[in-house]
């Protein structure tokens, strides 16, 4: 396999924090949102370079539920840049037979966009060689708080008892309940948080900081942190 990688030990599940667009573009001397634009092309590399590894599913976190605090002018060249993502993608998501697929709070998109992430996911429903997960005005506390309120109003509604809530309930509650648990978790711009991203379905995973900031990351580097990955004892509580 390219790069070193042990086809056997390969991360069924990864996540991406894709992280320092705008420091990116600052320190070039141009202004954030060419930092973004240049991210956007990262992100076909990545994409297509997982399913030639045989990567399962790969979730990244492009808009979090924060981010719509940023400055007007910003949020809406990203939603924008979203949108013309979504349907400059659509051939290679179908060349490389990747299904789309989005969590969080969707209705909080503008209406334009949530049109053309709806088309995307539903023209690429059938497609089987790996699951791409937009993370999408997400928050981790947010997805766990709509999960407890499904669980609440079912309970109210006399569906559930209490005590037969469990971790395999909750799960079935989340955003996308099929997911398996995040194998590995890579953060860009050599920062080292989690930042409110999948709380409980990285809750095993194994965390990689890489240097470059999100436009410089390269498939070398992607290789590298599987590597990283790869080079891990994963115990899960054992010995």
């Amino acid at each position: 396999m390219a790069a070193g990688l042990d086809p056997a030990r390969l991360p069924r599940h990864v996540a991406i924090i894709m992280d320092g667009n705008g420091r990116w573009a600052r320190k070039l001397g141009w202004d954030r949102t060419r930092g973004h634009q240049k991210g956007a092309d990262v992100v076909r590399d990545v994409t297509t370079a997982s399913v030639r590894l045989g990567v399962q599913r790969l979730t990244l976190f492009a808009f979090s539920s924060e981010n719509w605090a940023r400055p007007r002018r910003e949020v809406d060249f990203l939603m924008d840049l979203l949108r013309r993502f979504l349907a400059a993608e659509l051939p290679t998501l179908q060349d490389n037979d990747v299904r789309l697929t989005a969590i969080g709070r969707l209705g909080q998109l503008p209406a334009e966009v949530r049109r053309t992430l709806d088309a995307t996911i539903a023209a690429t429903a059938g497609n089987r060689a790996m699951t791409l997960c937009l993370a999408l005005s997400y928050g981790g506390r947010d997805e766990l708080v709509d999960a407890t309120r499904s669980l609440a109003a079912r309970v109210a509604r006399g569906e559930l008892r209490p005590e037969d809530i469990d971790a395999s309930t909750l799960q079935a509650h989340l955003y996308a309940p099929e997911a398996a648990d995040v194998d590995v978790v890579i953060r860009t711009a050599g920062e080292q948080r989690m930042s409110n991203f999948l709380p409980w379905q990285a809750i095993y995973a194994e965390y990689v900081t890489a240097a470059p900031c999100w436009p410089d990351f390269s498939l070398p580097h992607y290789h590298a942190a599987l590597r990283d990955f790869q080079g891990r004892e994963r115990r899960f509580g054992g010995v």
